[in-house]
């Protein structure tokens, strides 16, 4: 996966990698364009009911629904 600075951009962003602490649920279209997001990914809220742990690693967890 990759990060650019904007819509369109080649210019990519330098990514530092952290121990996750707080659990955040975002809002997410599951629609993908030549690899990235079609629209913006959306924080919701933090979750203090689950822990890090608790949550699978990013792609390993539930399939998106088809519809």
């Amino acid at each position: 996966m990759r990060f650019t600075t904007s819509w369109g951009s080649r210019t990519p962003l330098d990514v530092v990698l952290v121990e996750p602490e707080p659990v955040a649920e975002i809002m997410v279209d599951t629609a993908l364009e030549r690899g990235a997001w079609r629209y913006p990914v959306r924080f919701a809220r933090l979750r203090l009911d689950v822990a890090a742990a608790d949550v699978p690693p990013f792609g390993a967890g539930a399939q998106p629904v088809g519809g």
